[in-house]
């Protein structure tokens, strides 16, 4: 291809969880763009075929490589695994089980109840490539 400058624009999804997090864009390896809550990042590229991670030092997206035909720009969003929705119905079904188990002294209902937790660390450090994702827009 000639030598034409590519966009990429990667912004972040506002959730819950995302938002402790300090996420960063590295390209092709070397170039490290930090990602801040509340704007896009546009990144110039010069060259076909860059490759990006989405990371926060410790989870990372699988590496995404663009292949420039006709877009000059592309768009991407950064989302986590667990939505809002998806975190506060666990914590409500966390606090419904355990009352539940607490009032009737079911131990196996306190026992269920622990599971939203056991999830969330599961997605947090045994599937670490999942827990960011980088979506097109």
């Amino acid at each position: 291809m000639e030598n034409a400058t590519y966009h990429i624009v990667i912004t972040r999804k506002n959730q819950v969880l995302l938002s402790f997090l300090k996420i960063r864009v590295v390209v092709n390896g070397k170039e490290i763009y930090p990602l801040p809550n509340d704007q896009p990042v546009v990144i110039s590229i010069t060259e076909n075929h860059p490759k990006i991670v989405v990371t926060d030092g410790y989870h990372h997206t699988k590496p995404l490589e663009l292949v420039y035909h006709h877009l000059h720009t592309y768009y991407f969003k950064v989302v986590c695994a667990i939505g809002d929705v998806q975190l506060a119905a666990g914590l409500m079904m966390l606090a419904l089980l355990y009352l539940l188990g607490f009032y009737s002294g079911i131990f196996v209902l306190k026992l269920i109840s622990f599971f939203p937790i056991v999830y969330l660390l599961f997605l947090y450090f045994i599937n670490r490539k999942d827990f960011i994702q980088i979506t097109a827009v």
